[in-house]
């Protein structure tokens, strides 16, 4: 067994606060197991926290997802096995390791056909387009839906799961190669334009009624047009902040924009039991083995160089998913 390491920040900052440190024998306590990583999955929230936009108590490890294989099982764990493949999501950071200690609760037996290397690219992404269409804004066939940064990690899965649920697919990415990727992942209307000129166009493509559904993982940068453009009594669901938190929110503003709805979710609320949990995962395995949702794993970095993968993700340079490997 190689001896365990971690990657821990002891202040917030850029790329740089990264560090390695050795970790001593790891034993799993009560309801616990012991998995050694293959992958890791690198998601923008870990830059939220790497930076302080979410505060942590510091030191503290990074990443909220990983795969591999369970090596120890701690007592009181039933339904796993030494030598399992899992997955898990979890509460607390630490997932940029070799090895973890992860609650038995939040793992997840891997199917067969679902490598450790996919699971780790699309299990926080594709739990979140998840509960984003399937139970926050409850997308019926018909809808028109406006995703933000539709290349990325999260919207390369978003707009394949809304056209699978019948929804005409409005994608906005940072530029024309991006949006050209939106349109082969299935999206009805693919944009590049300037955020300034957005309302104006997702308007014309929907006989001036607007989005039945805006999924805003931009922030501040997006948070006016994706007002302008969503439908009377429509939803805007601002989940990210890509390019900062938007700002605060006088409700005025929403009557103005047509009795729309704003919702501010989280992955942890939609997957707060084991049971919410499972059922998002086993709904998106059954995506990805229908052949719905493709995975792209477009960069692989090891995990010694999390900060240049920090970088990259920062950059917008990367597409689709990204993973570390230990």
């Amino acid at each position: 067994m190689i001896q365990p390491w971690r990657i821990v920040i002891r202040r917030t900052g850029g790329p740089e606060v990264l560090e390695r440190e050795d970790l001593g024998p790891l034993e799993p306590g009560p309801g616990e197991l012991l998995v050694q990583h293959e992958a890791i999955g690198l998601n923008f929230i870990d830059t939220y926290h790497r930076s302080g936009l979410y505060p942590l108590a510091l030191p503290s490890g990074l990443g909220g997802e990983g795969a591999g294989i369970i090596e120890t099982i701690g007592q009181s764990v039933e339904g796993f096995a030494v030598g399992d493949r899992v997955t898990y999501l979890s509460r607390t950071p630490g997932a940029y390791a070799t090895h973890r200690l992860v609650p038995a609760e939040r793992a997840i037996k891997l199917p067969e056909g679902i490598s450790t290397e996919t699971a780790a690219a699309t299990l926080l992404k594709g739990c979140t387009a998840e509960y984003l269409v399937e139970r926050c804004a409850k997308v019926q066939s018909g809808d028109a839906v406006l995703v933000h940064a539709a290349a990325g990690g999260v919207g390369s899965i978003l707009v394949p799961w809304l056209k699978a649920v019948g929804a005409t697919v409005i994608a906005h990415a940072g530029s024309a190669g991006k949006a050209q990727r939106a349109s082969d992942l299935g999206a009805d209307h693919a944009l590049s334009c300037p955020l300034e000129e957005l309302a104006d166009q997702v308007r014309s493509l929907t006989a001036g009624e607007g989005a039945k559904v805006v999924l805003d993982s931009v922030g501040a940068a997006s948070w006016k047009a994706s007002l302008a453009s969503t439908a009377r009594r429509g939803l805007l669901a601002t989940y990210g902040n890509a390019s900062g938190p938007v700002p605060p929110i006088p409700p005025a503003e929403l009557t103005a924009a047509g009795s729309i709805f704003v919702t501010r979710p989280t992955l942890a609320d939609y997957t707060a039991t084991r049971d919410e949990l499972q059922l998002s995962a086993g709904r998106l395995f059954e995506m990805i083995e229908k052949g719905v949702v493709k995975v792209h794993i477009n960069a692989c970095f090891p995990l010694t160089d999390a900060a240049d993968a920090h970088r990259a993700l920062e950059s917008r340079a990367t597409t689709g998913s990204t993973v570390l490997i230990p």
